[in-house]
């Protein structure tokens, strides 16, 4: 057991395959900031968990009888809980990554991932950060490429203010870090990442942690200061 204190992670896991989710249980409590609060082999019952408990992370198997991830993680982003949700999955498909990531999906790995993978992602999640696997990464920029947007701050009309935002949502700042950064309220930072996602063409902010990657020049990828 970890030892209760303010850099305790708090864990749910929803996933139908017992093997798999006792796996996922034995690589977690390698993680001594991880701690496990709450485990389900269904869709509903994982929902009534993550309402109950408030975990800080919810990892979550995207194909499940009854009622799918996909549903699970749109009642848990509905609910604006402030759990990230990470899904983990055996599905390779650029549609199910996609619609996952716009569906507020914090994360997405695969369940083949070596276990020293899955420990670094984890532990990148808990502190913020987007995690994607690393043979995902091409098809997710393969789907942004697939429809026009623009390729620069400039083309996307992106204020200086929108810019510094960007920068710190490509590496994984939350709306509450970024806004004691840059001296601004919570709520002020969610309405600029909603002007950006509308003016980039994306719809959620690891969509827009990809695009900032790819068309931020590497010295505005995270310039210090605001």
């Amino acid at each position: 057991m970890t030892p209760s204190t303010s850099a305790t992670i708090s864990v749910v896991i929803v996933d139908d395959h017992p093997l798999f989710r006792r796996g996922l249980i034995q690589l977690l409590n390698t993680i001594p900031q991880f701690h496990l609060v709450g485990e389900s082999s269904g869709g509903q019952a994982g929902i009534e968990l993550v309402r109950r408990l408030h975990p800080d992370l919810l990892l979550l198997d995207l194909n499940m009888k009854g009622m799918d991830g996909l549903e699970v993680l749109k009642v848990v982003k509905r609910a604006d809980l402030d759990t990230r949700v990470i899904m983990v999955t055996v599905s390779d498909q650029a549609e199910d990554l996609v619609t996952a990531l716009r569906h507020g999906a914090d994360g997405y790995l695969l369940k083949d991932m070596e276990p020293e993978q899955m420990v670094e992602s984890l532990q990148a999640a808990a502190a913020g950060q987007v995690i994607i696997s690393d043979a995902l990464t091409h098809l997710l920029a393969a789907a942004l490429r697939g429809h026009k947007r623009p390729q620069s701050a400039q083309e996307a009309d992106l204020t200086d203010q929108e810019a510094r935002i960007l920068e710190r949502i490509a590496v994984g700042m939350s709306n509450k870090v970024i806004g004691k950064e840059l001296d601004i309220a919570e709520g002020t930072v969610k309405v600029h990442v909603k002007h950006i996602l509308r003016k980039l063409g994306l719809k959620s902010r690891v969509e827009a942690a990809v695009w900032a990657v790819a068309n931020l020049p590497p010295s505005r990828q995270r310039q210090g200061g605001g």
